[in-house]
Protein backbone atom coordinates (compact mmCIF):
# COMPACT_ATOMS: atom_id res chain seq x y z
CA UNK A 1 0.00 0.00 0.00
CA UNK A 2 2.68 2.43 0.50
CA UNK A 3 4.47 2.09 -3.22
CA UNK A 4 0.49 3.35 -4.08
CA UNK A 5 1.25 6.18 -1.87
CA UNK A 6 4.36 6.74 -3.37
CA UNK A 7 3.65 7.31 -7.23
CA UNK A 8 3.71 10.60 -8.29
CA UNK A 9 0.29 12.53 -8.93
CA UNK A 10 0.23 13.83 -12.65
CA UNK A 11 0.27 17.37 -13.43
CA UNK A 12 -2.40 19.19 -14.22
CA UNK A 13 -0.35 19.79 -17.41
CA UNK A 14 0.88 16.48 -17.43
CA UNK A 15 -2.93 15.10 -17.77
CA UNK A 16 -3.57 17.52 -20.66
CA UNK A 17 -1.40 16.28 -23.32
CA UNK A 18 -2.25 12.86 -22.58
CA UNK A 19 -5.70 13.70 -22.99
CA UNK A 20 -5.07 15.62 -26.46
CA UNK A 21 -3.19 12.71 -27.32
CA UNK A 22 -5.73 10.18 -26.50
CA UNK A 23 -8.33 12.60 -28.24
CA UNK A 24 -6.30 12.73 -31.33
CA UNK A 25 -4.67 9.64 -32.02
CA UNK A 26 -7.13 7.03 -30.39
CA UNK A 27 -9.58 6.40 -33.54
CA UNK A 28 -6.65 5.76 -35.85
CA UNK A 29 -4.60 3.82 -33.39
CA UNK A 30 -8.01 1.72 -32.88
CA UNK A 31 -7.84 1.21 -36.23
CA UNK A 32 -4.35 0.49 -36.92
CA UNK A 33 -4.58 -2.24 -33.96
CA UNK A 34 -8.03 -3.73 -35.61
CA UNK A 35 -6.34 -4.55 -38.64
CA UNK A 36 -3.63 -6.73 -37.24
CA UNK A 37 -5.64 -8.14 -34.31
CA UNK A 38 -9.12 -9.80 -35.70
CA UNK A 39 -11.13 -9.80 -32.05
CA UNK A 40 -12.25 -6.64 -31.21
CA UNK A 41 -11.82 -7.10 -27.31
CA UNK A 42 -8.24 -7.98 -27.79
CA UNK A 43 -7.43 -4.95 -29.60
CA UNK A 44 -9.31 -2.84 -27.68
CA UNK A 45 -7.65 -4.71 -24.74
CA UNK A 46 -4.28 -3.45 -26.59
CA UNK A 47 -5.40 0.28 -26.82
CA UNK A 48 -5.86 1.07 -23.45
CA UNK A 49 -2.56 -1.23 -22.40
CA UNK A 50 -0.68 1.44 -25.03
CA UNK A 51 -2.70 4.88 -23.29
CA UNK A 52 -1.73 3.08 -20.11
CA UNK A 53 2.25 3.18 -20.83
CA UNK A 54 2.17 6.91 -22.19
CA UNK A 55 0.26 7.38 -18.44
CA UNK A 56 2.78 5.48 -17.14
CA UNK A 57 5.75 7.43 -19.62
CA UNK A 58 4.11 10.75 -18.23
CA UNK A 59 4.31 9.55 -14.70
CA UNK A 60 7.97 8.16 -14.69
CA UNK A 61 8.68 11.93 -15.88
CA UNK A 62 10.30 10.28 -18.99
CA UNK A 63 8.93 13.35 -21.92
CA UNK A 64 7.69 12.01 -25.16
CA UNK A 65 9.11 13.81 -27.87
CA UNK A 66 7.07 12.23 -30.57
CA UNK A 67 3.45 11.09 -28.99
CA UNK A 68 2.23 9.48 -32.38
CA UNK A 69 5.40 7.89 -33.33
CA UNK A 70 5.61 6.57 -29.62
CA UNK A 71 2.66 5.29 -29.13
CA UNK A 72 2.08 3.35 -32.32
CA UNK A 73 5.54 2.00 -31.91
CA UNK A 74 4.48 0.36 -28.32
CA UNK A 75 1.21 -0.66 -30.06
CA UNK A 76 3.14 -2.73 -32.42
CA UNK A 77 5.50 -4.21 -29.87
CA UNK A 78 1.74 -4.98 -28.01
CA UNK A 79 0.93 -6.64 -30.91
CA UNK A 80 3.45 -8.56 -31.23
CA UNK A 81 3.41 -9.73 -27.22
CA UNK A 82 -0.16 -10.31 -27.91
CA UNK A 83 0.44 -13.47 -30.46
CA UNK A 84 3.88 -14.48 -28.81
CA UNK A 85 1.59 -15.59 -25.61
CA UNK A 86 -1.18 -16.85 -28.07
CA UNK A 87 -0.37 -20.38 -28.96
CA UNK A 88 1.12 -21.02 -32.75
CA UNK A 89 -1.24 -22.46 -34.63
CA UNK A 90 -0.81 -24.33 -37.63
CA UNK A 91 -0.09 -23.06 -41.21
CA UNK A 92 -1.74 -25.53 -43.49
CA UNK A 93 -4.53 -25.69 -45.94
CA UNK A 94 -6.75 -27.64 -43.72
CA UNK A 95 -7.33 -31.45 -41.91
CA UNK A 96 -6.92 -33.17 -45.73
CA UNK A 97 -3.24 -31.50 -45.96
CA UNK A 98 -1.76 -32.89 -42.67
CA UNK A 99 -4.13 -35.97 -42.37
CA UNK A 100 -0.93 -38.40 -42.68
CA UNK A 101 1.53 -36.15 -40.82
CA UNK A 102 2.60 -36.82 -37.57
CA UNK A 103 3.71 -33.21 -37.06
CA UNK A 104 2.17 -29.84 -38.05
CA UNK A 105 3.88 -27.03 -39.58
CA UNK A 106 3.61 -23.82 -37.40
CA UNK A 107 4.25 -20.16 -38.20
CA UNK A 108 7.14 -19.99 -35.72
CA UNK A 109 8.89 -23.18 -37.40
CA UNK A 110 9.25 -20.68 -40.57
CA UNK A 111 10.47 -17.56 -39.18
CA UNK A 112 13.75 -16.73 -37.74
CA UNK A 113 14.13 -17.04 -34.21
CA UNK A 114 14.53 -14.09 -32.80
CA UNK A 115 17.38 -14.84 -30.67
CA UNK A 116 19.88 -15.61 -33.39
CA UNK A 117 20.98 -12.21 -33.47
CA UNK A 118 20.03 -8.90 -34.73
CA UNK A 119 20.12 -10.13 -38.69
CA UNK A 120 17.88 -13.05 -37.76
CA UNK A 121 15.54 -10.12 -35.83
CA UNK A 122 15.60 -7.94 -38.87
CA UNK A 123 14.20 -10.80 -41.01
CA UNK A 124 11.57 -11.90 -38.39
CA UNK A 125 10.18 -8.31 -38.06
CA UNK A 126 9.85 -8.07 -42.60
CA UNK A 127 8.56 -11.29 -42.61
CA UNK A 128 6.20 -10.34 -39.91
CA UNK A 129 5.30 -7.00 -41.57
CA UNK A 130 4.82 -8.22 -44.71
CA UNK A 131 2.96 -11.35 -43.98
CA UNK A 132 0.70 -8.33 -42.36
CA UNK A 133 0.31 -6.73 -45.10
CA UNK A 134 -0.43 -9.70 -47.43
CA UNK A 135 -3.14 -10.78 -44.86
CA UNK A 136 -4.48 -7.08 -45.26
CA UNK A 137 -4.64 -7.81 -48.99
CA UNK A 138 -7.23 -10.45 -49.11
CA UNK A 139 -10.63 -10.40 -49.71
CA UNK A 140 -12.56 -9.67 -46.46
CA UNK A 141 -14.46 -13.13 -46.31
CA UNK A 142 -10.86 -15.00 -46.80
CA UNK A 143 -9.33 -12.82 -44.36
CA UNK A 144 -11.76 -13.76 -41.62
CA UNK A 145 -11.58 -17.31 -41.98
CA UNK A 146 -7.80 -17.53 -42.47
CA UNK A 147 -7.68 -14.96 -39.11
CA UNK A 148 -9.64 -17.10 -37.46
CA UNK A 149 -8.45 -20.38 -37.88
CA UNK A 150 -5.06 -19.55 -38.02
CA UNK A 151 -4.30 -17.19 -35.43
CA UNK A 152 -7.23 -17.22 -33.34
CA UNK A 153 -7.04 -20.85 -32.96
CA UNK A 154 -10.75 -21.61 -34.09
CA UNK A 155 -11.77 -24.50 -35.66
CA UNK A 156 -13.87 -24.57 -38.74
CA UNK A 157 -17.21 -26.35 -37.28
CA UNK A 158 -16.83 -23.39 -34.97
CA UNK A 159 -16.47 -21.01 -37.57
CA UNK A 160 -19.60 -22.43 -39.42
CA UNK A 161 -21.67 -22.73 -36.24
CA UNK A 162 -20.64 -18.83 -35.90
CA UNK A 163 -21.13 -17.43 -39.75
CA UNK A 164 -23.72 -19.65 -40.77
CA UNK A 165 -21.33 -20.60 -43.62
CA UNK A 166 -20.67 -24.28 -44.86
CA UNK A 167 -17.45 -26.15 -43.44
CA UNK A 168 -16.88 -26.46 -47.41
CA UNK A 169 -16.94 -22.86 -48.13
CA UNK A 170 -14.90 -21.78 -45.12
CA UNK A 171 -12.54 -24.46 -46.18
CA UNK A 172 -12.39 -23.39 -49.62
CA UNK A 173 -12.06 -19.35 -48.74
CA UNK A 174 -9.00 -20.82 -46.39
CA UNK A 175 -7.24 -22.32 -49.35
CA UNK A 176 -7.40 -19.48 -51.28
CA UNK A 177 -6.53 -17.06 -48.62
CA UNK A 178 -3.29 -19.55 -48.35
CA UNK A 179 -2.50 -19.43 -52.42
CA UNK A 180 -2.35 -15.86 -52.09
CA UNK A 181 -0.35 -15.73 -49.15
CA UNK A 182 2.12 -18.41 -50.53
CA UNK A 183 2.40 -16.28 -54.03
CA UNK A 184 2.61 -13.26 -52.14
CA UNK A 185 5.20 -14.13 -49.54
CA UNK A 186 7.44 -16.72 -51.82
CA UNK A 187 9.72 -14.05 -53.18
CA UNK A 188 10.55 -12.54 -49.84
CA UNK A 189 10.62 -15.79 -47.57
CA UNK A 190 13.48 -17.17 -50.51
CA UNK A 191 15.43 -13.95 -49.77
CA UNK A 192 15.76 -13.64 -45.82
CA UNK A 193 15.80 -17.69 -45.56
CA UNK A 194 17.71 -18.63 -48.64
CA UNK A 195 20.39 -16.02 -48.87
Amino acid sequence: MEEVLRIPPLTTEQNRLISEAVRREQARLRNFIRKRVADAGDAEDILQDVFYELVEAYRAVQPVDHVAAWLYRVARNRIVDFFRKKRPEPLGEGPAESAGEEETLRLEDLLPSPDAGPDAAFARSVLLEELNAAIDELPEEQRAVFVAHEMEGLSFKELAAETGVSVNTLLSRKHYAVLHLRRRLQAIYDEYMNP
